[in-house]
This record gives C-alpha cells, structure tokens and sequence, in this order.
C-alpha cells in the first residue's frame, strides 16, 4: 500500500485536477444556451434564403446553373469535415472523424475520389499526424463561429466546385490553385438534445432540387419547387430570375455551412459539459476512495505508535520491577 504522504499528494492532485474540469463544465453549461440562440436566430435568414431561392427556381426559364446540375461520371468530391479546436468534448471529435472515415470510403466504393477539407484544429492535427494533409484549413473559431468564417470556406469551396475535376482556379486568398471537384459533401455533428449529438453527413452541391406539384414548402432542405405553380407572392425580379439565382445560390451553400457550424458549436459545449461532469464526478469518487485509505495508513499509524509507546512504558515499568 501507498505510503500516507503519497496519498495525500495523490490527493491533492485529484482535487486540483477536479477544480479544472468543474471550471470547464460551468464554462461549458453557460455557453450552451447561447450557442442554441445564435442557431434560432440564424434560422429566420436560412428560410426566407431558401423561400427566395425556391421563388427564383419556380420562375426560372431552365434550372441548368452548375450548383444545380449532376455532373455526369464525377470523379472528385470534396468532404468538408467541422471539428472543435480544443479537446475536453468526449467522443465529439472521434465520433465526426469515423463518420467522414465512413463516407470517404463509401465515395472511394463509388469511384470517387475524396478531396479533404477541414475546420477545427482537432480534426487537423489527426489528418496531418496521418500524413493526410487536408488541401485546405480553417480553425480558431470552433466554438464562436461568425458568418464570415463560414465565408471564407465558401469562397474556396464553390470556387472549387464550378472549376469542376477536370478545371482548377486561382484561390480566393491568392496561395496557389484550387483542384475543381464535382461533388461537396459537408460532416457535421447536429445538436439533438443536451444529452444526445449526431454526427450527419450532407451534399452541399449540386444541390439537390425536390419538384412538387401542389403544396410544396418553400422553405425545406433540399429547394422545393413546383414547375407548374405560379410564382406566389410578392416577387418583381430586377435582374431576371436566372441571373438572380446564380448570385444567390452560392449564399445558399455560405448559410447551410454557416448554420452546420452554429450546430457544431452547440454540440461541442454539449459534449464538454456531459464529459466534463464525468470527470468531476470521477475525480470526487477518486478522492473519497484516496481519503479512505490515507485514513486507514494514518490509524495503522496511529495503532502502531500507541503500541510502541505501550510497549516501551511497560518494559520501563519490567525494568523499575527488577530494581
């Protein structure tokens, strides 16, 4: 057994380590609920965005715009994976990284070949130490994500995608060309529930248009769009609708990856608070285990030094006996 003053520097370290991960989880818990506000109030813009589109689509003469058209035989696609920049979350990051690892493989089944993107320093780090350098890289903002943050990804990605697998542009921020690819896959991790996060995977692009004859919502995921309604309210389009809807369908892809970022981030605090907890909740099991057996060494102690004293006044008292 560990001796008492090994005990209670064990003790003492798990005491420490437990103010942390408590710091951690208030931390945590109070970034939650403005995480789930910045997601309600990203969703006005993200549905009337998607109404307007819905209105262009239903008055376009042809739907034929590039982030609107299956590219035949595609070879490349581009998987955009969000991860956190910090550690602490559990299995947040792990359980995000084993669903691209499972896409990517499906898109290599299919003949494709994957194009990695990343945000967030974790999923970073894992793909460099695999010497699997993603082609391109956002991190810093994980938890805080702003609406220019999902724009410079944007920029990079629909570029990208309108070069096409047999093109290549210049990048936005000028560092060297950008490979084209045909398809845009975005992994994420979508907030359920405090308790509950569910790594999704999504095709940004082509995006995919869903023709309704009656009743169509406007507002879904993917466009809904009725070929035969006629436009319903309110629209005068200034350019036409075809010019219209090749300016806003790229801001269509910014604010779905605008909004898998805010979900992200929600899922992020989430996943730290329910691990940080059961590290607290650990670290106060630990303690009172550790306190137990320091005790159980200081009463031996104890026990002992009260038999030696005995022992010594009794062979005193022997020894008066004797004179």
């Amino acid at each position: 057994m560990a001796s008492l003053r090994e005990l209670r520097s064990r003790i003492r370290g798990v005491n420490s380590i437990k103010k942390i991960t408590k710091a951690q989880e208030l931390i945590a818990t109070s970034r939650i609920s403005k995480a789930q506000a910045r997601v309600a109030a990203a969703k006005p813009y993200a549905v009337e965005i998607t109404k307007v589109l819905g209105e262009l689509a239903g008055a376009s003469k042809s739907l034929s715009h590039p982030l609107l058209t299956e590219r035949e035989n595609p070879r490349r696609a581009a998987v955009l994976v969000i991860t956190s920049d910090s550690g602490m979350c559990g299995g947040y990051n792990s359980n995000v990284l084993r669903r691209a690892e499972e896409l990517m493989t499906t898109l290599r089944g299919e003949g494709k070949e994957p194009v990695l993107y990343v945000m967030g320093s974790k999923g970073l780090t894992y793909y460099t130490f695999r010497n699997r350098a993603p082609i391109a890289s956002w991190t810093g903002f994980s938890q805080q994500p702003n609406y220019t943050d999902a724009s410079a990804a944007c920029l990079h990605l629909v570029a990208g995608f309108m070069a096409g697998s047999d093109g290549a542009v210049p990048a936005p921020n000028g560092t060297g060309d950008i490979e084209g690819f045909d398809e845009l896959h975005i992994v994420y991790t979508r907030f359920v529930s405090m308790l509950t996060q569910s790594p999704e995977v999504r095709r940004l692009a082509p995006i995919q248009v869903s023709f309704v004859e009656e009743n169509f919502d406007m507002g879904a995921d993917p466009l809904t769009v009725s070929p035969t309604a006629q436009i319903q309210a309110q629209y005068e389009f200034e350019p036409d609708a075809d010019v219209l809807l090749g300016a806003l369908l790229p801001k269509y892809i910014n604010t779905r990856i605008y909004a898998s970022l805010l979900e992200a981030a929600a899922s992020e605090s989430a996943a730290r608070r329910t691990a940080m907890k059961a590290a607290t909740d650990n670290a106060n099991e630990l303690a009172s285990v550790l306190s137990r057996q320091a005790n159980s060494v200081r009463q031996a102690q104890i026990t002992q030094e009260i038999s030696e004293i005995v022992g010594g006044v009794n062979a005193l008292a022997s020894s008066s006996d004797r004179d």
